[in-house]
Protein backbone atom coordinates (compact mmCIF):
# COMPACT_ATOMS: atom_id res chain seq x y z
CA UNK A 1 0.00 0.00 0.00
CA UNK A 2 1.25 3.45 -1.19
CA UNK A 3 1.67 5.70 1.61
CA UNK A 4 -1.36 9.14 0.96
CA UNK A 5 0.50 12.29 0.48
CA UNK A 6 -0.66 15.11 2.76
CA UNK A 7 -1.51 18.38 1.39
CA UNK A 8 -1.88 21.46 3.00
CA UNK A 9 -4.42 24.10 1.20
CA UNK A 10 -1.62 25.67 -1.47
CA UNK A 11 -1.18 22.19 -2.81
CA UNK A 12 -4.58 21.30 -3.05
CA UNK A 13 -5.44 24.09 -4.98
CA UNK A 14 -2.40 23.88 -7.12
CA UNK A 15 -3.08 20.11 -7.92
CA UNK A 16 -6.62 20.40 -8.02
CA UNK A 17 -5.87 23.36 -10.78
CA UNK A 18 -3.72 21.25 -12.48
CA UNK A 19 -6.14 17.77 -12.71
CA UNK A 20 -8.42 20.11 -14.30
CA UNK A 21 -7.27 21.99 -16.58
CA UNK A 22 -5.59 18.78 -18.15
CA UNK A 23 -9.14 17.51 -18.87
CA UNK A 24 -11.04 20.85 -19.61
CA UNK A 25 -7.65 22.52 -21.55
CA UNK A 26 -6.29 19.82 -23.07
CA UNK A 27 -4.21 22.18 -25.84
CA UNK A 28 -2.73 24.60 -22.95
CA UNK A 29 -1.84 21.94 -21.05
CA UNK A 30 0.54 21.69 -19.14
CA UNK A 31 0.45 24.48 -17.50
CA UNK A 32 2.90 28.01 -17.35
CA UNK A 33 3.27 29.66 -14.09
CA UNK A 34 1.09 32.31 -14.93
CA UNK A 35 -1.38 30.24 -16.39
CA UNK A 36 -0.95 27.88 -13.30
CA UNK A 37 -1.45 31.15 -10.97
CA UNK A 38 -4.86 32.19 -12.69
CA UNK A 39 -6.40 28.55 -12.83
CA UNK A 40 -5.54 28.45 -8.74
CA UNK A 41 -7.15 32.19 -8.42
CA UNK A 42 -10.51 31.29 -10.87
CA UNK A 43 -13.31 32.69 -8.76
CA UNK A 44 -15.44 29.77 -10.41
CA UNK A 45 -15.70 26.45 -9.75
CA UNK A 46 -13.14 27.07 -6.93
CA UNK A 47 -13.83 27.26 -2.64
CA UNK A 48 -12.65 29.05 -0.93
CA UNK A 49 -11.75 31.59 -3.88
CA UNK A 50 -7.90 32.51 -3.26
CA UNK A 51 -5.42 35.66 -4.28
CA UNK A 52 -2.16 33.69 -4.67
CA UNK A 53 0.78 35.59 -5.49
CA UNK A 54 3.20 34.29 -8.41
CA UNK A 55 6.07 33.67 -5.20
CA UNK A 56 3.15 31.37 -3.85
CA UNK A 57 2.02 29.66 -6.84
CA UNK A 58 5.83 28.48 -7.90
CA UNK A 59 7.05 27.82 -4.61
CA UNK A 60 4.12 25.14 -3.76
CA UNK A 61 4.87 23.53 -7.35
CA UNK A 62 8.77 23.26 -6.24
CA UNK A 63 7.54 21.47 -3.07
CA UNK A 64 5.44 19.20 -5.51
CA UNK A 65 7.82 18.41 -7.39
CA UNK A 66 10.45 17.73 -4.52
CA UNK A 67 7.54 15.32 -3.31
CA UNK A 68 6.98 13.61 -6.89
CA UNK A 69 3.55 15.22 -7.35
CA UNK A 70 4.54 17.38 -9.82
CA UNK A 71 6.33 17.11 -12.65
CA UNK A 72 8.29 20.11 -14.39
CA UNK A 73 8.62 20.36 -18.09
CA UNK A 74 10.45 22.54 -21.03
CA UNK A 75 8.31 23.19 -24.12
CA UNK A 76 9.97 24.54 -26.91
CA UNK A 77 7.56 26.92 -28.95
CA UNK A 78 10.18 29.26 -30.23
CA UNK A 79 11.30 30.04 -26.67
CA UNK A 80 11.97 27.76 -23.69
CA UNK A 81 9.06 27.94 -21.61
CA UNK A 82 8.66 26.21 -18.32
CA UNK A 83 5.82 24.64 -17.43
CA UNK A 84 4.10 22.56 -14.66
CA UNK A 85 2.45 18.80 -15.16
CA UNK A 86 0.33 16.86 -12.23
CA UNK A 87 1.69 12.82 -11.67
CA UNK A 88 -0.96 12.61 -8.29
CA UNK A 89 -3.29 10.51 -10.46
CA UNK A 90 -0.47 8.32 -11.78
CA UNK A 91 0.53 8.09 -7.92
CA UNK A 92 -1.94 7.05 -6.58
CA UNK A 93 -3.19 4.98 -9.54
CA UNK A 94 -6.41 6.51 -9.98
CA UNK A 95 -9.38 5.53 -13.04
CA UNK A 96 -10.79 8.08 -14.71
CA UNK A 97 -14.24 8.64 -12.37
CA UNK A 98 -12.14 8.58 -9.38
CA UNK A 99 -9.94 11.51 -11.00
CA UNK A 100 -13.05 13.47 -11.47
CA UNK A 101 -13.96 13.36 -8.35
CA UNK A 102 -10.98 13.74 -6.23
CA UNK A 103 -10.23 17.00 -8.70
CA UNK A 104 -13.30 18.41 -7.64
CA UNK A 105 -12.85 17.98 -3.96
CA UNK A 106 -9.49 19.28 -3.72
CA UNK A 107 -10.91 22.41 -5.70
CA UNK A 108 -14.02 22.78 -3.97
CA UNK A 109 -14.14 20.74 -0.55
CA UNK A 110 -16.96 18.94 1.08
CA UNK A 111 -19.62 18.12 -1.52
CA UNK A 112 -22.70 16.16 -1.89
CA UNK A 113 -22.79 13.30 -4.60
CA UNK A 114 -25.69 15.18 -6.56
CA UNK A 115 -23.46 18.10 -6.30
CA UNK A 116 -20.18 16.29 -7.08
CA UNK A 117 -21.88 15.10 -10.24
CA UNK A 118 -23.08 18.33 -11.70
CA UNK A 119 -19.77 20.00 -10.67
CA UNK A 120 -17.90 16.58 -12.56
CA UNK A 121 -19.78 16.86 -16.02
CA UNK A 122 -16.51 18.82 -17.67
CA UNK A 123 -14.37 16.25 -16.39
CA UNK A 124 -16.32 12.38 -16.44
CA UNK A 125 -19.97 11.90 -17.69
CA UNK A 126 -21.80 10.04 -13.94
CA UNK A 127 -25.00 8.60 -15.69
CA UNK A 128 -26.75 9.83 -12.18
CA UNK A 129 -25.45 10.24 -8.63
CA UNK A 130 -26.05 6.49 -7.60
CA UNK A 131 -23.31 6.23 -10.13
CA UNK A 132 -21.12 8.83 -8.07
CA UNK A 133 -21.92 7.07 -4.54
CA UNK A 134 -20.33 3.76 -6.49
CA UNK A 135 -17.62 5.60 -7.18
CA UNK A 136 -17.09 7.03 -3.56
CA UNK A 137 -17.53 3.90 -1.73
CA UNK A 138 -15.01 2.15 -4.19
CA UNK A 139 -12.26 5.57 -3.14
CA UNK A 140 -13.21 5.32 0.76
CA UNK A 141 -12.68 1.14 0.69
CA UNK A 142 -9.29 1.19 -1.39
CA UNK A 143 -6.61 0.07 1.19
CA UNK A 144 -5.21 4.13 1.23
CA UNK A 145 -8.63 5.47 1.94
CA UNK A 146 -8.95 8.35 -0.87
CA UNK A 147 -12.39 9.85 1.08
CA UNK A 148 -14.53 10.01 3.76
CA UNK A 149 -18.25 10.30 4.18
CA UNK A 150 -19.34 12.83 6.84
CA UNK A 151 -22.37 12.64 9.42
CA UNK A 152 -25.48 14.89 8.73
CA UNK A 153 -25.21 17.82 10.53
CA UNK A 154 -28.43 20.51 11.44
CA UNK A 155 -30.17 22.03 8.32
CA UNK A 156 -28.33 19.49 5.61
CA UNK A 157 -30.57 16.99 4.14
CA UNK A 158 -27.75 14.82 2.49
CA UNK A 159 -24.30 13.27 3.56
CA UNK A 160 -21.30 15.54 2.10
CA UNK A 161 -17.89 13.90 1.17
CA UNK A 162 -14.30 15.12 1.78
CA UNK A 163 -11.10 13.62 0.36
CA UNK A 164 -8.53 12.66 2.86
CA UNK A 165 -5.07 14.23 1.51
CA UNK A 166 -5.16 16.72 3.64
CA UNK A 167 -7.45 19.29 5.85
CA UNK A 168 -10.26 20.25 4.29
CA UNK A 169 -11.38 23.92 5.22
CA UNK A 170 -14.65 24.14 7.77
CA UNK A 171 -14.40 20.78 8.61
CA UNK A 172 -13.03 21.67 12.20
CA UNK A 173 -15.74 24.74 12.48
CA UNK A 174 -18.57 24.08 14.47
CA UNK A 175 -21.03 25.85 11.61
CA UNK A 176 -20.32 24.30 8.20
CA UNK A 177 -21.03 26.37 5.33
CA UNK A 178 -25.03 26.55 3.65
CA UNK A 179 -25.08 23.56 1.43
CA UNK A 180 -27.46 22.11 -0.86
CA UNK A 181 -28.00 18.86 -2.80
CA UNK A 182 -30.23 20.14 -5.83
CA UNK A 183 -30.58 16.43 -7.50
CA UNK A 184 -32.91 15.51 -4.31
CA UNK A 185 -35.93 16.28 -5.89
CA UNK A 186 -34.93 13.36 -8.91
CA UNK A 187 -34.28 11.00 -5.82
CA UNK A 188 -37.07 8.84 -6.67
CA UNK A 189 -36.87 9.46 -10.39
CA UNK A 190 -37.53 12.19 -12.91
CA UNK A 191 -40.96 10.71 -13.68
CA UNK A 192 -42.30 11.08 -10.55
CA UNK A 193 -41.33 14.03 -9.86
CA UNK A 194 -42.93 15.39 -13.47
CA UNK A 195 -46.22 13.80 -12.44
CA UNK A 196 -46.23 15.98 -9.03
CA UNK A 197 -45.49 19.01 -10.81
CA UNK A 198 -48.62 18.11 -13.46
CA UNK A 199 -50.86 17.61 -10.77
CA UNK A 200 -49.91 20.49 -8.78
CA UNK A 201 -50.24 22.77 -11.32
CA UNK A 202 -53.29 21.51 -12.48
CA UNK A 203 -54.98 21.89 -8.91
CA UNK A 204 -53.91 25.11 -8.65
CA UNK A 205 -54.55 26.43 -12.30
CA UNK A 206 -57.98 28.40 -11.96
CA UNK A 207 -56.75 30.02 -8.79
CA UNK A 208 -52.90 30.64 -9.57
CA UNK A 209 -54.29 32.62 -12.88
CA UNK A 210 -56.70 35.08 -10.65
CA UNK A 211 -53.60 35.59 -8.16
CA UNK A 212 -51.35 36.58 -11.36
CA UNK A 213 -53.36 37.92 -14.35
CA UNK A 214 -52.18 41.37 -13.22
CA UNK A 215 -48.34 39.95 -12.32
CA UNK A 216 -46.65 42.77 -14.59
CA UNK A 217 -48.14 45.40 -12.89
CA UNK A 218 -45.56 47.18 -10.87
CA UNK A 219 -42.81 44.78 -12.32
CA UNK A 220 -40.56 47.38 -14.24
CA UNK A 221 -37.82 45.51 -14.77
CA UNK A 222 -39.64 42.37 -16.21
CA UNK A 223 -41.78 44.09 -18.48
CA UNK A 224 -38.35 46.45 -19.69
CA UNK A 225 -36.67 42.65 -20.80
CA UNK A 226 -40.08 41.95 -21.92
CA UNK A 227 -40.19 44.44 -24.65
CA UNK A 228 -36.59 44.05 -25.05
CA UNK A 229 -37.29 40.58 -26.44
CA UNK A 230 -40.76 41.61 -28.08
CA UNK A 231 -38.46 44.60 -29.52
CA UNK A 232 -35.41 42.15 -31.05
CA UNK A 233 -37.79 39.51 -32.10
CA UNK A 234 -39.52 42.21 -34.95
CA UNK A 235 -42.57 40.25 -35.21
CA UNK A 236 -41.12 36.90 -35.97
CA UNK A 237 -41.65 33.98 -33.73
CA UNK A 238 -41.09 33.41 -30.44
CA UNK A 239 -42.05 31.07 -27.77
CA UNK A 240 -42.99 31.18 -23.76
CA UNK A 241 -42.11 27.43 -22.29
CA UNK A 242 -43.89 27.03 -18.73
CA UNK A 243 -46.41 29.80 -19.67
CA UNK A 244 -48.90 28.95 -16.88
CA UNK A 245 -52.35 30.78 -17.06
CA UNK A 246 -51.13 32.78 -20.27
CA UNK A 247 -50.50 36.19 -18.87
CA UNK A 248 -46.37 36.47 -20.00
CA UNK A 249 -47.17 35.20 -23.18
CA UNK A 250 -50.94 37.36 -23.43
CA UNK A 251 -48.15 40.81 -23.12
CA UNK A 252 -45.84 39.32 -25.81
CA UNK A 253 -48.61 39.22 -28.23
CA UNK A 254 -50.62 42.04 -27.32
CA UNK A 255 -47.69 44.73 -27.54
CA UNK A 256 -46.60 42.96 -31.14
CA UNK A 257 -44.90 39.28 -31.08
CA UNK A 258 -46.15 36.30 -32.61
CA UNK A 259 -46.42 34.56 -29.33
CA UNK A 260 -46.94 31.28 -28.86
CA UNK A 261 -47.86 29.59 -25.22
CA UNK A 262 -46.61 25.66 -23.81
CA UNK A 263 -46.99 24.54 -20.49
CA UNK A 264 -46.70 20.93 -18.89
CA UNK A 265 -50.26 21.19 -16.86
CA UNK A 266 -53.57 20.32 -19.37
CA UNK A 267 -54.80 22.62 -16.81
CA UNK A 268 -53.32 25.77 -17.23
CA UNK A 269 -53.30 25.57 -20.72
CA UNK A 270 -57.03 25.53 -20.55
CA UNK A 271 -57.40 28.44 -18.14
CA UNK A 272 -54.20 30.17 -20.71
CA UNK A 273 -57.26 29.57 -23.37
CA UNK A 274 -60.25 30.13 -21.20
CA UNK A 275 -58.58 33.73 -20.19
CA UNK A 276 -56.85 34.68 -23.54
CA UNK A 277 -59.13 33.00 -26.60
CA UNK A 278 -57.05 34.38 -29.31
CA UNK A 279 -54.22 33.71 -28.12
CA UNK A 280 -51.85 30.95 -28.83
CA UNK A 281 -51.45 28.03 -25.75
CA UNK A 282 -50.12 24.08 -26.50
CA UNK A 283 -49.78 21.74 -24.09
CA UNK A 284 -46.00 20.63 -23.95
CA UNK A 285 -42.72 19.80 -22.55
CA UNK A 286 -40.05 22.11 -22.63
CA UNK A 287 -37.41 19.25 -22.84
CA UNK A 288 -38.57 18.40 -26.05
CA UNK A 289 -39.69 21.88 -27.48
CA UNK A 290 -39.92 21.89 -31.79
CA UNK A 291 -39.48 24.77 -34.41
CA UNK A 292 -42.62 27.01 -35.17
CA UNK A 293 -44.92 25.67 -37.76
CA UNK A 294 -44.29 29.17 -39.86
CA UNK A 295 -40.31 29.27 -39.29
CA UNK A 296 -37.24 27.40 -39.21
CA UNK A 297 -36.56 28.09 -35.42
CA UNK A 298 -37.84 30.93 -32.90
CA UNK A 299 -36.49 34.01 -32.74
CA UNK A 300 -36.33 34.05 -28.83
CA UNK A 301 -37.51 31.24 -26.41
CA UNK A 302 -38.45 32.20 -22.79
CA UNK A 303 -38.29 29.99 -19.98
CA UNK A 304 -40.55 32.18 -17.33
CA UNK A 305 -39.59 30.38 -13.84
CA UNK A 306 -39.82 26.97 -16.06
CA UNK A 307 -37.10 25.64 -14.54
CA UNK A 308 -37.56 26.16 -11.33
CA UNK A 309 -38.46 22.54 -10.42
CA UNK A 310 -35.65 20.81 -12.22
CA UNK A 311 -32.43 19.45 -10.37
CA UNK A 312 -29.30 21.38 -10.87
CA UNK A 313 -28.33 18.00 -13.29
CA UNK A 314 -31.07 18.05 -15.55
CA UNK A 315 -30.51 21.79 -16.74
CA UNK A 316 -27.54 21.50 -18.97
CA UNK A 317 -29.80 18.93 -21.04
CA UNK A 318 -33.11 21.34 -20.52
CA UNK A 319 -30.97 24.58 -22.13
CA UNK A 320 -29.51 22.70 -25.06
CA UNK A 321 -33.36 21.67 -25.50
CA UNK A 322 -34.30 25.21 -25.40
CA UNK A 323 -31.69 26.62 -27.53
CA UNK A 324 -31.56 23.82 -30.43
CA UNK A 325 -34.66 25.40 -32.13
CA UNK A 326 -33.74 28.93 -32.03
CA UNK A 327 -32.98 30.54 -35.41
CA UNK A 328 -29.50 32.44 -35.76
CA UNK A 329 -28.90 35.04 -33.72
CA UNK A 330 -32.05 34.12 -31.04
CA UNK A 331 -32.43 34.94 -27.57
CA UNK A 332 -32.60 32.84 -24.82
CA UNK A 333 -34.19 34.29 -21.87
CA UNK A 334 -34.70 32.76 -18.47
CA UNK A 335 -35.71 33.66 -14.96
CA UNK A 336 -35.11 31.55 -12.17
CA UNK A 337 -35.22 32.07 -8.03
CA UNK A 338 -31.57 32.07 -7.30
CA UNK A 339 -30.28 30.72 -3.56
CA UNK A 340 -29.08 27.56 -2.29
CA UNK A 341 -32.02 25.78 -1.05
CA UNK A 342 -34.69 23.27 -2.30
CA UNK A 343 -38.15 24.12 -0.52
CA UNK A 344 -40.95 21.98 -0.50
CA UNK A 345 -44.28 23.60 -0.61
CA UNK A 346 -47.76 21.16 0.24
CA UNK A 347 -49.77 24.52 0.35
CA UNK A 348 -50.70 26.55 -1.99
CA UNK A 349 -53.60 28.99 -2.79
CA UNK A 350 -55.12 26.95 -0.78
CA UNK A 351 -55.04 23.69 -2.32
CA UNK A 352 -52.81 20.67 -1.43
CA UNK A 353 -49.68 20.22 -3.48
CA UNK A 354 -46.41 18.44 -3.94
CA UNK A 355 -44.23 20.63 -5.13
CA UNK A 356 -40.15 21.16 -4.41
CA UNK A 357 -38.87 24.32 -5.82
CA UNK A 358 -35.11 24.50 -6.76
CA UNK A 359 -33.26 27.81 -6.01
CA UNK A 360 -30.19 27.67 -8.62
CA UNK A 361 -26.75 29.12 -8.00
CA UNK A 362 -26.77 31.98 -10.61
CA UNK A 363 -23.00 30.82 -11.56
CA UNK A 364 -24.09 27.36 -12.24
CA UNK A 365 -26.78 29.00 -14.59
CA UNK A 366 -24.62 31.50 -16.72
CA UNK A 367 -22.10 28.62 -17.10
CA UNK A 368 -25.03 26.32 -18.24
CA UNK A 369 -25.90 28.81 -20.63
CA UNK A 370 -22.13 29.45 -21.79
CA UNK A 371 -21.05 26.17 -22.48
CA UNK A 372 -25.13 25.49 -24.67
CA UNK A 373 -23.16 27.76 -26.99
CA UNK A 374 -24.80 31.06 -26.73
CA UNK A 375 -22.53 34.55 -26.75
CA UNK A 376 -23.01 38.36 -25.66
CA UNK A 377 -24.60 36.17 -22.57
CA UNK A 378 -25.85 38.96 -20.03
CA UNK A 379 -27.50 37.95 -16.00
CA UNK A 380 -29.23 40.08 -13.70
CA UNK A 381 -30.17 39.12 -9.82
CA UNK A 382 -32.48 41.34 -8.32
CA UNK A 383 -33.60 41.20 -4.43
CA UNK A 384 -37.49 40.29 -3.21
CA UNK A 385 -40.09 42.71 -3.82
CA UNK A 386 -41.19 43.29 -0.23
CA UNK A 387 -44.66 44.70 -0.85
CA UNK A 388 -45.29 41.30 -3.39
CA UNK A 389 -44.64 39.67 -0.27
CA UNK A 390 -41.73 37.87 -2.66
CA UNK A 391 -38.99 36.11 -0.41
CA UNK A 392 -36.39 34.68 -2.70
CA UNK A 393 -33.86 36.57 -4.99
CA UNK A 394 -34.31 36.48 -8.97
CA UNK A 395 -32.14 35.56 -11.61
CA UNK A 396 -32.59 36.41 -15.00
CA UNK A 397 -29.94 35.08 -17.64
CA UNK A 398 -30.01 36.12 -21.67
CA UNK A 399 -27.93 34.71 -24.04
CA UNK A 400 -28.28 34.92 -27.84
CA UNK A 401 -27.11 31.80 -30.42
CA UNK A 402 -24.27 32.45 -32.84
CA UNK A 403 -25.32 34.43 -36.02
Amino acid sequence: MSELPVLEAEDQRVLGSLLEKQTTVPASYPLTANALRTACNQTSNREPVVDYDQATVERTARSLRDRELVRIVWVDTGRRTLKYHQILDERLGLETDERALLTVLLLRGAQTPGELRTRTERLHGFADRSEVEVCLRRMAERPELLVRELDLRPGQHDRRWIHLLGPVPGQAEPVVAETVDRDVVIAEGAEARDARVRSSYDAVAETYADRLADELAGLSFETWLLNRVIADAGGRPVVEVGSGPGHITAYLAEHGADATGVDFSSAMVAEARRRFPDRNYQEGDLRRLGRPPTSSGWAAVLGWYSLIHLAAAELPDAIAALVRPLDPGGLLVLALHAGAEVRHVDQWFGHEVDLDVVLHDPAFVVGVVESAGLVDVEWYLRGPIAAREETTRRLYVIGRTAS
